[in-house]
């Protein structure tokens, strides 16, 4: 193969063969200078930060896109499939990802359950994070979420860090707004990297420390602008991630989209290609190539050094993409969930109100971001019970405990901007209970059980009828009509209620379609809706989230009650 090669290490271009012995690269040859107008042969692009289950997609799916934009390796966090399947539903990933040939680093999961303000349905303990770090195919301890419980040097926190430090393993970080003296106690744990960032002041306060700070741009969380500077300060330090990435967008584009828009928003070449290509693989010691003699045959060829469009990716010396075109197999995978409660009534959603003149905490969601806000406003009281009101848009925001029959959480939330009916999710970090906003009660109601019946998925509804949820009702036939209207949407996610062994092709229409009927047709502004559902209950994000127990302050690590009076 002759072509441009690119060395990262050393910064230089030059044209050349590279010649391939199965899975390694056994010789480089140089021929001259880089000739312009010929393809280049460059390592391949790394995802430093993503949980493969976000983007609805088994492995292999996930894996039969990402290799199309260049894509060789991802270090994959199971921690969504990790707290419905605890280590089950770990190894379930494993084995999943050795079907296709692509770089899958997954790590241990170190918080599951996230938090004990939830009810997930798993719990992975100290002994089972062992376990898992002592598997050839776990490469780190995944992020550290529970950042108080470092500061606070809880046992079984610091057990953890302790295990991977002693089998030579990395461990991720997680700490939103953490600066000074404490993000200095968090990074002397042991912890290494943060992708939660938010702000260039808080990058510039922990790279400074000597952490590694992941530029993330997914579906919902977005912080490449804000952070991108610090690249050229720090170029050892920065990676990028996509953290949550979600069908649609992953068929358009990956780490490859992060790049162009590095390079043409200025910054230099080579510390771009460091971030996207070799800073990674070096921290967390992938086993993957970086275009050396000697070193596994993974790369890519692309057309230029502007636009990175990807002619050839190739992994372990196979050509997985081309022209374009993924070469993984579409393979079907065994099903495994976790899904035990029933069917819902619309009176389960009401909230009493104390007087006429109640007032509320709202959450105000914030687009591309995960953080929130915490509002206090009038409530709109009809017949003594408090209710959402568009006008105003304040919408009402539930959890449904998904592993047992319990009382929903209500909540109430401003921004999403719905004007009729109800979305609901069974992606709801971290735990993955069911979570929806609507309207009104009614569509609140069909939109859940629309994801009971299905026992996990995506759903939307249009404004629905008042009607009684009587037993006939309740029925999966019933259920499954109301899917296959117009005004009703459920995309199926029978893979622990997070995923889909459907074409990731065809799975990335689907969700498109569901994305701009929950747009255009009920009215949402935000730009990814549904991803940003699924963080409304992501407790250890502040300022104010929805669990299945209620409403939670994420600075206070308390609950508070929604109505103020």
């Amino acid at each position: 193969m002759t072509a441009n090669i690119l060395n990262i290490f050393n910064q230089t271009i030059q044209y050349g063969s590279i010649t391939l012995d199965q899975d390694r690269i056994v010789r480089i040859d140089i021929i001259g200078p880089e000739q312009p107008g010929q393809p280049y042969i460059m390592p391949g692009f790394v995802d430093a930060h993503v949980h493969i289950e976000s983007s609805l997609l088994t492995p292999p799916q996930f894996a039969r896109l990402a290799v199309v934009h260049g894509t060789v390796a991802t270090v994959s966090d199971p921690h969504e499939i990790g707290n419905v399947l605890g280590v089950a539903g770990v190894e379930y990933m494993l084995n999943e990802a050795k079907r296709v040939p692509f770089k899958f680093m997954f790590g241990a999961p170190s918080c599951v359950p996230a938090t004990t303000f939830e009810t997930a349905g798993a719990r992975i303990d100290t002994e089972e994070v062992r376990h898992l770090l002592n598997l050839p195919d776990i490469g780190y301890l995944a992020e550290m979420m529970n950042y108080p419980g470092v500061l606070q040097q809880e046992t079984d926190v610091m057990a953890k860090i302790a295990i991977a430090k002693n089998v030579g393993k990395p461990v991720d970080g997680h700490a939103p707004g953490l600066t000074g003296a404490d993000a200095q106690q968090y990074i002397d744990a042991g912890i290494s990297t943060d992708h939660e960032c938010f702000t260039y002041e808080e990058g510039l306060d922990k790279a400074r420390r000597g952490m590694h700070i992941l530029i993330r741009e997914g579906s919902a969380a977005r912080n490449f602008d804000a952070l991108i500077p610090l690249l050229n300060e720090f170029p050892a330090q920065i990676m990028f991630c996509s953290d949550d990435k979600h069908p649609d967008t992953l068929a358009l584009g990956h780490i490859n989209q992060l790049v162009v828009r590095a390079i043409n928003a200025g910054y230099p070449r080579w510390s771009v290609l460091r971030a996207a290509c070799l800073n990674p693989v070096l921290h967390y010691r992938m086993p993957v190539g970086l275009l050396q003699e000697g070193d596994l045959a993974d790369f890519i060829v692309v057309d230029d050094l502007v636009n990175f469009r990807v002619r050839q990716t190739v992994i372990n010396g196979e050509v997985v993409a081309e022209a374009g075109e993924s070469l993984i197999p579409d393979l079907r995978s065994e099903y495994v969930n976790n899904f035990n409660c029933s069917p819902k009534k619309v009176t389960d959603f009401e909230v009493a109100a104390p007087s006429k003149n109640s007032r509320i905490r709202v959450i105000e969601a914030l687009d591309g971001q995960l953080i929130t806000n915490q509002l206090h406003l009038d409530a709109t009281v009809v017949d003594g019970q408090i209710v959402a009101d568009p006008a105003r848009d304040i919408l009402k925001l539930v959890v449904v405990n998904r592993y047992q029959d319990m009382p929903p959480a209500v909540a109430f939330i401003k921004n999403f901007g719905l004007q009729r009916g109800a979305m609901a999710s069974s992606v709801a970090h971290d735990s993955h209970n069911i979570i929806a906003v609507g309207c009104d009660d009614t569509s609140i109601c069909n939109a859940v059980n629309q994801i009971i019946d299905a026992k996990g998925g995506l759903s939307a509804v249009n404004a629905a009828e008042p009607h009684e949820h009587d037993d006939e009702l309740m029925s999966r036939r019933q259920f499954l009509h109301i899917t296959t209207t117009p005004d009703n949407q459920l995309l199926p996610l029978p893979v622990a209620g997070l995923m889909t062994d459907a074409d990731g092709y065809d799975v990335a229409t689907q969700y498109a379609v569901l994305d701009r009927f929950v747009k255009q047709d009920l009215g949402s502004t935000l730009s990814a809706p549904f991803m940003t559902l699924s963080f409304m209950g992501l407790l250890v994000i502040p300022a104010l989230k929805l669990s299945d127990m209620g409403l939670f302050d994420g600075k206070l690590f308390n609950f508070n009650p929604v109505v103020l009076d």
